[in-house]
């Protein structure tokens, strides 16, 4: 379904591109420099996954919250970020660095993770218990690989389709490249690497108010779409729902801070709804364009399924 020929589609595109378009900064453009491929490759599992804004919303703060599990990250992101006091453009360039790191062309990802690692080699100090942290720490930049990787295909998995363990050990396997670049040299390669390093993790993860301070900013901040900020409290409740139940417990989280029973379904047609809106000015888009593939790419109906090796559709 092409977004613009709703009523209020070029509203919802416009509304859609700046929110992966910091303010004060050059808008990236994904169809250039013309056949240039991404780190990823359009007919991967990543592509489809990271093409649904919905998903990446629900994902990306179930990310969060358990990245701010771990004490050194919580202190590094919550001390030396402005997530704090300018929440919005602070999740639009973690945005616009997720699509970058997926779709944009290869050259313009290589020199953005480069950026973010020369950034991070500045940030170091010490958590509230005395304990020495670098954000370039392996462990910790494997960790927040993990928790992304997680985060997003949790989202896909419960709210749009289903992923064969294949298709999950794909998609892992697909984020090796772009980890190895940021430096994040033991994130997990497949669904059962990554269950490995969550059990490992039992005996690290931690309770702090940041956690329920994030939670609160999510709730408050307009970081949807006017549009869409009704739903807003719903699909950070739908993130807060996708954290592990035993962490969850261990951080405080209560169930009520997760979804209603009745707000499965809604969250669930929202999610698969725009699975098949497609956003003309979406990096998704403009990178198909950028390959020479047609802009419905990732929407054909007649999508072949990604079990087993992801399929090109078929024309």
């Amino acid at each position: 379904m092409l977004a613009t020929a709703l009523p209020f589609g070029h509203r919802l595109d416009a509304a859609a591109r700046a929110m992966v378009q910091p303010p004060g900064r050059p808008a990236i453009d994904f169809s250039q420099p013309r056949g240039e491929a991404a780190l990823v490759p359009p007919d991967s599992v990543s592509w489809q996954v990271f093409k649904n804004p919905v998903a990446l919303f629900i994902g990306g703060v179930t990310a969060v919250i358990l990245e701010l599990a771990e004490p050194g990250v919580r202190t590094g992101v919550w001390e030396h970020s402005s997530f704090r006091t300018d929440p919005v453009p602070r999740l639009q360039r973690t945005g616009l660095a997720a699509m970058v790191t997926v779709f944009g062309p290869r050259g313009l990802a290589e020199s953005m993770i480069g950026g973010v690692v020369r950034m991070h080699d500045k940030v170091a100090g010490h958590t509230p218990a005395g304990e020495a942290y670098r954000a370039n720490d392996v462990k910790l930049l494997s960790w927040v690989q993990a928790t992304a990787g997680f985060g997003f295909v949790e989202a896909w998995h419960r709210f749009v389709r289903p992923l064969s363990p294949a298709e999950l050990d794909r998609l892992y396997a697909e984020g090796a490249p772009a980890a190895r670049l940021y430096g994040a040299l033991e994130a997990p390669a497949s669904q059962a690497e990554l269950e490995a390093l969550f059990e490992q993790m039992r005996g690290r993860l931690e309770p702090s108010p940041i956690v329920h301070e994030f939670l609160d900013i999510m709730r408050r901040a307009p970081a949807l779409p006017a549009a869409a900020r009704p739903m807003q409290r719903m699909l950070v409740r739908a993130g807060v729902e996708l954290v592990p139940g035993w962490v969850r417990e261990r951080l405080g989280l209560e169930a009520r801070q997760g979804l209603r029973g009745w707000e499965w379904p809604v969250v669930r047609a929202v999610a698969r709804l725009a699975d098949r809106l497609m956003l003309p000015s979406s990096p998704a888009v403009q990178s198909c364009l950028r390959l020479g593939l047609p802009a419905d790419y990732l929407y054909l109906r007649r999508w072949s399924g990604m079990t087993g090796g992801a399929k090109a559709p078929q024309a």
